[in-house]
């Protein structure tokens, strides 16, 4: 197994005829300077660039590669740092033995038929159809991810991970894609089965501080949720304690939302380092912090975040800080390492919360470093996402404020 990353680094604006061009005769530069035949292809850029353009260039120059990937928020992190809105990451994997099928179907009413139809396409495209995949990996818009993840398990169970993410921009504007193949989409599942020839290590973690389980020290900032709008059941809060929830949040965090109180608005970056967390079990019954981060406050005084909650259960304000981030990071590499210790790591594949990108990235230079520190010197490539999927405890969830990385082996 091989690999390689290149990285595109163009101006912001790519609405006009030429600058497009000039994306794409620098992507098919870039990709005309790899000594690799790849068998499958992650790519990930920022919200203004043309996913068709992308996908279209990389499936034009490896028509045989499974193709997959979208818009990340803010740009992209490869082995040399981050790279800003402009930027277009592409991840390379040669693994001639192994077997890789990638489809997307849209999302529609039915995102858990969705997903499952998009996984048994790609199974379909790896000649895998009665396997089990090694790992399954997804990309996917925001909003549903709890009901692909349904649809999913409904044929795999947690008998194999899923790992992935969904789709980010910079200012919550639906300005995400993803890209399957040569096509590009902007409400799709994309759903990729890898059956590689060497080992896979894994890692997820969120990044929250440690010892959150036993919750004493955060119950003075904490609540019952008592409303949610879309019954027991969903991702907009409208009370706590029988409180509007975004004011009650707003008191939390120390008034730091006092300005949108009236007029309502994103607040991804102004949440980033207080998000909210519940408790729940995993495969062996232990509590486990789920992190859940409020994106949106309106005038109303709801709240609405990137994951379900459940009405009735406790849920608490986490502080965490730009330092612990980096040091996640770095502990996720190596618990994925660690699943591979006999072999040489050749690649990474990583995902990282689009919201602590924006509410911290001038805090965030080291992250290349740290990660490199566990797994050395080879291609990276980091997606910023609104939400990551991935196991816990055995238990493949949805979350926020997480990170995944997967290592390809030698």
């Amino acid at each position: 197994m091989r690999a390689a990353s290149i990285t595109v680094d163009e101006a912001n604006g790519t609405e006009s005829g030429a600058a497009r061009a000039q994306v794409r005769d620098s992507l098919q530069s870039a990709l005309n300077g790899v000594d690799l035949i790849p068998d499958i292809i992650f790519a990930f850029y920022g919200e203004d660039h043309d996913g068709t353009d992308i996908a279209r260039t990389l499936h034009e120059r490896h028509p045989h590669a499974a193709i997959l990937g979208g818009s990340s928020t803010g740009g992209i992190l490869d082995q040399n740092g981050l790279h800003g809105p402009g930027s277009i990451g592409v991840l390379m994997v040669s693994d001639p033995q192994g077997d890789f099928g990638v489809a997307a179907r849209p999302l529609g009413d039915d995102p858990a038929t969705a997903a499952q139809e998009a996984l048994h396409a790609a199974l379909l495209a790896a000649d895998c159809t009665s396997e089990l995949p090694d790992l399954i990996w997804t990309f996917q818009t925001p909003g549903q991810e709890e009901e692909i993840l349904c649809g999913l398990k409904q044929i795999v169970g947690d008998r194999c991970p899923i790992i992935g993410g969904s789709s980010g921009d910079s200012t919550l504007s639906g300005k995400w894609s993803q890209i399957c193949g040569g096509e590009a989409m902007s409400d799709a599942i994309v759903v990729c089965a890898l059956f590689p020839s060497q080992m896979l290590g894994i890692g997820f973690q969120g990044t929250s501080e440690p010892g959150f389980a036993n919750c004493q020290e955060l119950r003075g900032a904490g609540g019952r949720i008592t409303r949610i709008e879309e019954g027991e059941r969903g991702r907009t809060i409208l009370e706590i304690d029988g409180q509007p929830a975004g004011p009650l949040y707003n008191s939390w965090i120390g008034g730091a939302l006092t300005p949108l109180l009236e007029t309502g608005g994103s607040i991804v970056a102004e949440s980033s380092m207080t998000p909210l967390a519940v408790l729940r079990g995993g495969q062996t019954g232990s509590p486990r912090c789920c992190l859940v981060h409020p994106c949106r406050l309106r005038p109303d005084g709801a709240l609405t975040t990137f994951a379900d909650v459940i009405e009735g259960e406790e849920i608490y304000c986490v502080r965490r800080n730009p330092e612990l981030l980096i040091r996640r990071a770095g502990r996720v590499s190596q618990q994925a390492a660690q699943q591979i210790a006999e072999t040489r790591p050749v690649a990474a594949l990583m995902t990282l919360c689009g919201g602590t990108y924006m509410g911290s990235k001038d805090k965030l230079s080291g992250l290349s470093e740290t990660i490199k520190e566990q797994i050395g010197d080879l291609p990276i490539l980091a997606c910023f996402t609104f939400g990551e999927q991935g196991p816990v405890q055995g238990v493949n969830k949805h979350g926020n404020l997480m990170i995944s990385a997967v290592l390809f082996g030698s």
